[in-house]
């Protein structure tokens, strides 16, 4: 069995360069990878593009690379929790392509199995087909749209072993588990890290063969966008 973990996040993150294209798992601020996006800001990356769900919130997550101005495209599906992403977008700082939900998905799952492209109904006679290739099936359109391609996917997840295979953990699975080997290299951060064999092999949501690197991740905030609670009656 290939032993896949790596002592810390800075080893994690060994080969990352400016210029890049990563991935970074996440739905709001649910399961972000958040020691990896916290080492990115510490290398201090620029030029890159990141594929996410959401771009974080002004003050976590993705956003503080936005502040540091180390984004420059982002790829994503729902951004609306981010002043700094609105003002650099509407500044032209920030080049942003906006993708429907299911279509980000897809094009991170096709990457993941291999397939360089797929049709979908989702974005036809809209901006999001200018420029693409459309064609007709049974008497509806769809729109070709090509797998991503990026260097680094970033996930979190709540268990793992040495051997890479991944246990998510409520609404962290989410983009997390179709990222993973959808990327040249794909990094798992894990709250609890344990020996190999020690997984209940029926549990295992993503098997180590998509994971090159795993680590133990720490001081998980765990942030709510937007706490919402029932007042005392």
């Amino acid at each position: 069995m290939i032993n896949k973990k790596v002592d810390n996040v800075q080893i994690a993150l060994d080969g990352v360069e400016n210029g890049m294209t990563f991935m970074l798992g996440g739905f709001g601020l649910s399961g972000i990878p958040e020691n990896a996006i916290g080492e990115l800001v510490r290398l201090g990356v620029t030029n890159v593009t990141c594929i996410s769900n959401n771009a974080g919130v002004d003050d976590f997550g993705l956003g503080l690379l936005l502040q540091n101005k180390q984004i420059k495209k982002m790829i994503s599906s729902y951004v609306g929790e981010n002043d700094e992403f609105e003002r650099q977008m509407l500044s032209g700082e920030l080049e942003v392509e906006l993708t429907p939900q299911g279509t980000l998905a897809e094009k991170c799952r096709a990457a993941q199995a291999g397939f360089p492209a797929f049709y979908t109904p989702a974005g036809y006679g809209t901006e999001v087909a200018e420029g693409k290739e459309t064609r007709e099936f049974d008497g509806k359109m769809y729109v070709l749209e090509p797998a991503f391609k990026a260097n680094f996917a970033f996930v979190k997840a709540w268990k793992g072993d040495a051997a890479g295979n991944l246990i998510f953990k409520g609404t962290a699975r989410n983009f997390n588990p179709c990222m993973c080997g959808a990327a040249t290299i794909t990094v798992a951060e894990v709250e609890e890290l344990v020996p190999v064999g020690a997984l209940d092999p029926n549990q295992i949501h993503i098997p180590g063969i998509f994971v090159q690197r795993i680590f133990q991740g720490e001081k998980y905030e765990k942030r709510i966008e937007q706490r919402t609670v029932r007042q005392k009656s």
